[in-house]
This record gives C-alpha cells, sequence and structure tokens, in this order.
C-alpha cells in the first residue's frame, strides 16, 4: 500500500477523501487527519440505506422478543425502543429513532435465553462486562440484542437497581417495560442519550413534574434538573 502523501498526511478532509473514492485511488477505508485522529470514508446519501438501518433494528428487536416469547423466557424491552415506544402512543411524529436493541433478563433465566436466541440466529457474548447477542457471525457489537439484567445494579455507584421484568405490560408487538421503571432506569443511567431520552417523554407530556413525588428523591432531584433546563 503506498504511503499517505506528506501534504495529506494530516489534514485529509472529507471532500478530499470523497473525491479520492470517486478517482478510484487506493486508499484504505479510513484517513489520519490531526496526526491521530480517523474519518471515515463517506459514501453516498441513500434513502434505501436509511431506511434499512431502521428496519434493521426493528426485525432484531421483534425476532429477539418472539424467540424469548416462544421460550416462554420472562423479559421486557428497555432502552431506546421502549422509549420510542412510549413517545409513539401519543405522538408518532415525535418518535426518536435509535440503533440499540435492550432487553431486560433476570440472570436465573440467561441460560433459557441463550438457547432460545441461538435458535433465531443469535449468538451470545459476554464483551467488557456487558451481555448481549450477536445478530449472526459477522455481527458487531452495535448489530446486537443487549442485556440488562433485572432487579441489578448496571453498575455499583447507580443510585438504584434495575427494575425487574414483572414491571411490563404484554404489547401486541413485546412486552414493554412501563413507563414508571424506564424512567427511572433513564434517570438512573442519566447519561446524555437518557437526558435526550427523558426529555422526548417530557415533550410529548408523558413526563411532568408531579413525577418529582413518585421517585426517590436523588431521582427525582435529576428529574428537576431536566424540567428547569429543558434545553440542556
Amino acid at each position: 500500500m503506498q504511503p499517505w502523501p506528506p501534504r495529506l498526511r494530516f489534514n485529509t478532509s472529507v471532500a478530499t477523501l470523497a473525491a479520492m473514492q470517486a478517482n478510484n485511488e487506493p486508499r484504505t477505508a479510513t484517513a489520519l487527519t490531526a496526526g491521530t485522529a480517523r474519518l471515515p470514508v463517506v459514501g453516498r446519501v441513500s434513502w434505501e440505506r436509511m431506511v434499512r438501518a431502521v428496519e434493521k433494528v426493528r426485525e432484531r428487536l421483534s425476532r429477539a422478543a418472539a424467540a424469548l416469547d416462544r421460550a416462554g423466557v420472562a423479559y421486557a424491552v428497555a432502552g431506546g425502543n421502549a422509549v420510542a415506544a412510549w413517545v409513539s402512543r401519543v405522538d408518532e411524529a415525535a418518535v426518536r429513532n435509535t440503533q440499540d436493541v435492550d432487553i431486560l433478563l433476570r440472570r436465573s433465566d440467561l441460560p433459557a435465553a441463550v438457547t432460545a436466541m441461538a435458535q433465531a440466529g443469535f449468538i451470545y457474548r459476554h464483551v467488557a462486562g456487558v451481555e448481549m447477542f450477536l445478530d449472526g457471525p459477522k455481527a458487531r457489537a452495535r448489530d446486537a440484542v443487549h442485556v440488562v439484567f433485572a432487579a441489578e445494579k448496571v453498575r455499583p455507584e447507580y443510585v438504584a437497581p434495575a427494575p425487574d421484568v414483572t414491571e411490563a405490560e404484554k404489547t401486541e408487538l413485546f412486552r414493554l417495560l412501563s413507563l414508571d421503571a424506564l424512567v427511572r432506569m433513564k434517570l438512573t443511567s442519566f447519561r446524555d442519550k437518557d437526558r435526550m431520552h427523558l426529555r422526548d417523554l417530557i415533550d410529548v407530556g408523558l413526563v411532568n413534574a408531579s413525577w418529582g413525588q413518585r421517585l426517590p428523591p436523588a431521582l427525582g432531584a435529576r428529574l428537576q434538573s431536566l424540567l428547569e433546563s429543558p434545553e440542556g
């Protein structure tokens, strides 16, 4: 492979990369910029790719839920898909797409879940302390169903454990984590994407100031901070 020309090695832009692709120049899929950072090769804009990205997540969630239902394994859909499901019940225009598929499971049910998911084409992995089901042998971590263990703390420093799978309702599509349990999970994690998801629930009126009275004090204070500063 030819080395990067000196004039490109540290200042290659996305536009330059696109031009190099158009000219079929023999370069790798990424380029060095600013010494160490890497820029991805930028492809064409495609409705098909955008739609397929959303459909892959929907299909992955549907297959996982169906496999667990068939095996009688108790679970609940959590994370961004649970937020999207709740928001869609009020205003479908406010639904935010997500790449994550998060499933709440009891640790004692993990062996049964591994068997059930394998029959649906998923491959169980334990990676960096995270339990997941890869969607096929060539799948990456982002192409996986991620497991959250019910009634356990995701991290030792978290103020509350994850809910139990009993805090869910059976819908026509899958078992959906209850709104109360979902809000508690999001307030407990409180990462950037959790705050974004909470704002989505607030924006459609599913969560408001009255919730402070039904939450533990630490979580109520986090919710109040979002209500007082909705733009972050």
